[in-house]
């Protein structure tokens, strides 16, 4: 079973991810990025796409034009989880 974040690690978000907010209203952390077109968001979101497959977790977007949105959370723990931090990390490695 998949437990949600401590204390501890949640104190630690503004650190650790310093581009990714809460969401309001989800146990869950947010970040929009932009691209100079939608050729570009497209290419980062197809390589989002191979990481989260590769972690077997799998984030809830969207994408308008030269606009990508990033939501984690982890279903299994109903709320944050360390796959949500590993994965974000992971993201902002590709930018």
């Amino acid at each position: 079973m998949v437990q949600k974040l401590d204390d501890t690690a949640r104190a630690g978000l503004a650190t650790a991810l310093p581009e990714w907010r809460l969401a309001e209203g989800r146990d869950a952390i947010i970040r929009s990025f932009r691209f100079r077109d939608f050729s570009a968001a497209w290419g980062f979101m197809a390589r989002v796409a191979l990481l989260a497959e590769a972690q077997d977790h799998h984030p809830e977007w969207s994408n308008v034009w030269n606009r990508v949105e990033i939501l984690l959370s982890t279903h299994d723990a109903d709320g944050l989880s360390e796959r949500d931090l590993r994965l974000a990390k992971a993201i902002d490695a590709l930018v």
